[in-house]
Order: structure tokens, then sequence, then C-alpha cells
């Protein structure tokens, strides 16, 4: 435990003491606010009944956020250590492999929830302007940062596994929008495909990300896309660890 917590202090310490974390900050905040303006010009003078949470999220600069982001986060983890050196002196330590792989993604992970902090003030802001007394309930919130840590976690794993396969930070960061992009199309396919009884069908279905999180936005929390979510993020963090074990004894 204690190395993990060293590792996870070390990969956070990344993020938070150099000039890329802040980029990254100021960036979704810029893009959420442009999100959240863009709103109130549609809204203009009218009140609307719609929460304020799921106005956020029909908007595509939140998958925008999430897809660009998180290449950016993860490209580093890794392929940086190997890059500089590092990751040879790493693997040596008396550490676990699992320890390493798991205090990289919380570090990931932790800074991708700080990433999203000043999304709750300026869903405060829409509130005040779009007139809706009590809609931006806590249940809301809580439920929409949990959905997005969800959705977060998910294509942080995949970085992690990306990053975990290469020396470079470019090619790191492709690999991952290249995962990102085709796990959202799969998401758009599943959204405008009609159910059927085949299996087909229903293995789609369950990757209907526009669906889960628009019940997550809503403040419903479905049990099956918490499950989704959390065995995908294991399965790609488990190829993370297997990747690094065969790089160990090469």
């Amino acid at each position: 435990m204690q190395s993990y917590l060293t590792l996870t202090r070390r990969d956070l310490a990344g993020y938070f003491l150099s000039l890329s974390g802040y980029i990254i900050i100021a960036a979704t905040t810029f893009l959420v606010g442009l999100s959240l303006a863009y709103l109130l010009d549609k809204l203009g003078n009218d009140a609307s009944t719609m929460p304020v949470t799921e106005m956020f999220y029909s908007t595509h600069l939140f998958w925008l956020i999430v897809i660009l982001a998180t290449p950016v986060i993860t490209m580093r983890l890794f392929a940086l250590e190997r890059f500089s050196g590092t990751f040879e002196t790493l693997m040596t330590a008396p550490v676990q492999d699992a320890n390493v792989v798991l205090a990289k993604f919380s570090a990931a992970l932790i800074f991708y929830l700080v990433m999203w902090l000043p999304m709750l003030a300026c869903l405060f802001v829409v509130q005040h302007y779009a007139q809706q007394s009590g809609a931006l309930e806590p249940r809301l919130l809580v439920s929409l940062y949990f959905g997005i840590g969800l959705l977060g976690s998910l294509f942080l794993s995949l970085g992690c596994f990306a990053s975990a396969l290469t020396r470079s930070q470019m090619v790191a960061a492709m690999v991952t929008l290249a995962l990102g992009v085709s796990l959202y199309l799969l998401g758009y396919l599943a959204d405008q495909v009609e159910p059927a009884a085949t299996w087909q069908s229903q293995v789609l279905s369950r990757l209907a990300l526009f669906d889960q999180m628009h019940d997550f936005a809503r403040g419903v929390v479905d049990t099956r896309a918490v499950v989704l979510y959390l065995s995908l993020t294991f399965f790609f963090l488990f190829l993370t660890l297997r990747a690094i074990e065969s790089r160990r004894w090469r």
C-alpha cells in the first residue's frame, strides 16, 4: 500500500507541478464555458424545464472534451518512463507491477476528476440565467459527476493500455484517440440501430454510451451501466498489466 501511495503522489506531481496539467484544466474549462454559453444563447429569455445537467450533456463539446483530454492525460504514463529510461529502474524496484499500473491509473483519474471541477461553477451560472429554481439539485450533480467519472475511467484505461505499448507519447496519444473515437462511434451506432432480438443487437445495445450518460445527467444511476464501465475499465487495465509484465521479462 505504501508503494502504491508513493507512486500515485509521484505521478500526480507530474500533472500539478508542470505547465501541461494547467493547460489541460484551462482548455477544459474554456470548452465547458463555451458549451454553456451556447446553451444560454439558445435559451434566450425563455425559462427551461430541462435540468441544467441534462442541457450540458446534450452539447457535443462534452464528448469532445472526454475524447481529446484522455489521450493527453495518459500518453505520458508509461511512454515517458520508457523514453526517459526510468522504466527499467521502476520495474526493478521492489514494487509489484499491479501497484505500478493502479498507481498511474489512479493519478490520471484523480487529475481527470479535478479537471471537471470548474464545470460545477459554470452549471450554477447557467441555472441562474435559465431561471430554474432548485433545478440543480445535489442528486443531479452527484449523478452527473459519477457518470463522468465512470466514462473517464473507461477512456483512461484505454490510454493506459496504449501508453504501455510504446515509448512514443505521440503514438500513445494517437492510439488512445483512435480507440476513443471507435468507442464513441459504437455508442452512436447503438443509438441509431433499432432494438432487435439478435445477439449482435443485444451486444451493441450494451454500448449505448449516449443513453447511459443521458440517464446519469437526469439523476438516474443504472447499475447495468456501472457494471459495464467498471468491467471494461478493469479489462483494459488487465491488458495494461500484461503488457507491462511482458516487457519486464524481455
